[in-house]
């Protein structure tokens, strides 16, 4: 039972979420990559150690993912209990499925791709608050998380007045909110609207795409060259040192072993307020009070 006793897995911290669910703090992302490209990707993440996978409608991806699933007995007609129970599967709803009856009919087909009885987060991907449907939408998510189909509920993209008007329309907050964040782009108006209401923060592109590996003049692989590990090493070690859950995407097994590889080292407190002292005005996606995904 290497996949339960997995050394690279156990070494995983689990962020504790406010409804009492624990989610491990690094997942694989599969932005990007094709249907049937990410089945191996998937499973050769799995055989590393990765216990967390986010997906999402919009990846257009989810039976590719449901296949590496299978192959690795968490899903299907022959899923071990252990091994399910050991996973954290996260899908998103598709932003044109935004609606109570639309985010039900969408969820059964996405449980089907993903051959699961239950997927352990389901998330709104982004606000659209020029056509705000999302009270309805987490009607939907409350019926299904009454169902034990979802676990828990989260969001992508919501700045702090999305947040406040969810809860305001549905008396919950999300425990968890996916954003844009890394060293160049650290949203710390969010993070702190986030930490207020107990809601966990998420990270996706925590390296802007690989491009915050060259920001601040060398400052991050002068850290990597002290630590003698590599400059994406310590940009994840700060997401992990700040609590923060990330979801680094590789396709290459060596590359999501390394970014596994986070706790044989630690950041000065110097070196952590270098990188902090990094933040900039510059978002590498979208802005999420304008733009609309899938």
């Amino acid at each position: 039972m290497t996949f339960i006793h997995s050394k690279a897995a156990a070494s995983v911290p689990r962020i504790s979420l406010a409804d009492g669910a624990t989610i491990p703090q690094i997942g694989l992302g599969v932005l990007r990559i094709d249907d049937e490209g990410v089945t191996p990707v998937v499973e050769s993440a799995i055989e590393s150690g990765y216990r967390h996978i986010d997906g999402a409608a919009g990846y257009n991806n989810e039976a590719g993912v449901g296949r590496a699933l299978a192959k690795e007995g968490v899903a299907g007609k022959h899923a071990n209990a252990d091994r399910r129970a050991a996973m954290w599967v996260t899908t998103k709803l598709k932003d044109s499925e935004q609606g109570y009856d639309s985010a039900m009919h969408a969820f059964e087909r996405q449980l089907q791709l993903l051959q699961l009885d239950y997927v352990d987060m389901y998330m709104i991907h982004w606000p659209t608050p020029f056509d705000w449907r999302a009270a309805e939408t987490w009607k939907a998510f409350v019926k299904l998380r009454e169902e034990g189909r979802v676990r828990t509920l989260g969001v992508c993209n919501f700045m702090p007045s999305d947040l406040e008007r969810l809860h305001k329309e549905t008396g919950e907050y999300p425990t968890v909110n996916q954003i844009e964040l890394h060293p160049t782009w650290q949203q710390r108006d969010v993070v702190a609207c986030c930490k207020q209401h107990g809601i966990a923060v998420e990270a996706y592109s925590p390296m802007a795409r690989g491009a915050d590996l060259n920001a601040g003049d060398g400052v991050i692989e002068k850290i990597a060259k002290a630590h003698n590990v590599s400059p994406a090493q310590v940009i994840l070690r700060w997401h992990i040192e700040n609590g923060t859950i990330i979801i680094p995407k590789s396709v290459h097994a060596d590359r999501q072993r390394e970014n596994l590889d986070l706790f044989g080292f630690s950041l000065t407190a110097d070196e952590h307020a270098a990188i902090d002292a990094l933040d900039g005005p510059t978002r590498a996606g979208h802005d999420p009070a304008t733009f609309t995904y899938a």
